[in-house]
């Protein structure tokens, strides 16, 4: 059995069963045998039965979700109702892009040789899904994996993050107790070398993967001729200020982007970029408001951050702040551990631009704030790193934000508003080794789906 433990105070919560290779090679025999009999595949409007029933049922225990959110994952409640709700929203969005999901008539007559046939395309479930998940958003991202293969047709099976399995393996019961049958969908949990050989089986059809880019890019490098992927790993978000940002209203944005769930967000704010008459006041009224904030656990209602996973990610959060100390960088507020694995919400001013806080993710409770000379300065190193997801300008001027727009490299600009913002029928993709294929509920659907096309000669 997999531990799983509050990562506040360590102590053990609950339990996940660990599946061995012979579990795991039957469960991918059967979703293959699934696919393959056409005649197994279930009708649209059981899926959608199944989707609706799936949740009614997250609605009524939507407080135990939030719990367990909090519990294993170490999410602030109130951040954890918010995720239930998004989860079950997801749910509902599946069934809504159902019907979104649908072919085309391809002219066939444009040229003589095309003349004298019909034709139209039709979308087919691509085969068995493989998931891999990520902690932050226990219950919501398994959403985003396992429901729209559950919805276009696909068998599915799903490896949550070892740190947090209970609230995926909630989920995989709710959707068979909504009267999926359990052969279209199972949990995992096993060890790294039976993960990678289920992710790099040939009956896989499609990778989904949520995580760091080192293991997401090495599996894709190892997954078996045919099957397709998507990645979503993560990045250091810039925030551009403008010289006319209205700060009053810009703080608060930046507090929750850069300090929602203590930073581990994979579009959290990290890098900004203000005049440089104006960063360092930006920055102290930052570190001002980030003093006010409650760390502590999560279950606690008045805590607004709660603990990193493990306490490793604690030890390498205080090396990348001392490191971007030594390097000139101006530690505002912070700066300091709180306990095995809290870390003090910290605001550093002007660390070296090849700091590694400066150049890599933080996936920490850490904002650094950067003086500029020029616009076009602050563009240019912002988009200086090989990761590019969202991004974000603060301003007042329509002529400011449309060339932030044009001219950052990013999948998503945010236009006074914090990187971390997303719905979640948007399009949602990291650029360069920040990910490949594109998330989003509707998005996700199409990729699980294959076109079909249909030549009629009259």
């Amino acid at each position: 059995m997999l531990e799983v433990v509050n990562p506040y105070d360590l102590k053990v919560i609950g339990a996940a069963p660990v599946s061995d290779w012979e579990t795991i090679d039957a469960y991918l025999e059967t979703a293959d045998k699934l696919h393959r009999q056409r005649s197994a595949w279930l009708p649209a409007y059981e899926r959608i039965k199944i989707l609706k029933n799936a949740a009614k049922i997250m609605q009524e225990r939507s407080d135990i979700l939030a719990f367990q959110i909090a519990n294993e994952g170490g999410k602030p409640l109130v951040d954890a109702r918010i995720e239930v709700q998004r989860a079950i929203d997801g749910v509902n969005l599946c069934i809504k892009e159902l019907s979104h999901l649908t072919g085309r008539e391809i002219p066939m007559d444009l040229t003589k040789g095309g003349a004298g046939r019909m034709a139209f395309s039709t979308r087919e479930p691509i085969g068995p899904v493989v998931a891999v998940s990520a902690f932050n958003h226990p219950l919501n991202l398994i959403v985003h994996q396992v429901a729209p293969a559950v919805a276009v047709g696909c068998p599915v099976i799903v490896k949550p993050a070892d740190d947090t399995p209970l609230s995926c393996i909630a989920f995989v019961e709710i959707l068979h107790e909504a009267g999926l049958p359990e052969e279209w969908c199972r949990y995992v949990c096993c060890d790294i070398p039976t993960a990678e050989k289920l992710v790099t089986d040939t009956r896989v059809a499609f990778f989904s993967f949520i995580g760091s880019a080192k293991v997401g890019w090495m599996l894709r490098s190892k997954l078996s001729p045919g099957t397709r992927c998507a990645l979503e790993h993560g990045g250091a978000a810039p925030v551009i200020v403008d010289e006319d940002a209205d700060i009053d209203r810009m703080l608060p944005e930046l507090v929750k982007g850069g300090f929602y769930h203590s930073g581990q967000v994979c579009v959290s704010v990290q890098r900004i970029f203000a005049p440089k008459g104006q960063a360092h006041s930006i920055a102290t009224l930052l570190a001002a408001a980030s003093k006010k904030l409650t760390v502590g656990n999560a279950l606690d209602e008045e805590t607004d951050c709660g603990p990193l996973i493990r306490a490793t990610e604690v030890a390498r959060v205080a090396d990348w702040v001392d490191e971007a100390k030594a390097s000139g960088g101006e530690i505002l507020s912070g700066g300091e551990q709180l306990g095995k694995t809290t870390y003090a919400p910290t605001v550093i001013y002007n660390p070296s631009d090849e700091a590694t806080i400066s150049r890599n993710e933080i996936f920490g409770p850490a904002i650094c704030v950067y003086g500029y000379d020029t616009f076009n300065e602050a563009i240019s190193r912002a988009n200086n790193l090989p990761f590019a997801f969202q991004a974000s300008v603060f301003t007042q001027s329509l002529a400011s934000s449309m060339h932030a727009v044009q001219n950052l490299d990013a999948s998503a600009v945010m236009v006074n508003d914090h990187t971390a913002f997303r719905v979640d029928w948007m399009p949602f993709a990291g650029r360069g080794q920040s990910g490949h294929g594109v998330g989003g509920i509707g998005y996700t659907m199409h990729e699980m789906t294959q076109e079909k096309m249909a030549v009629i000669k009259l």
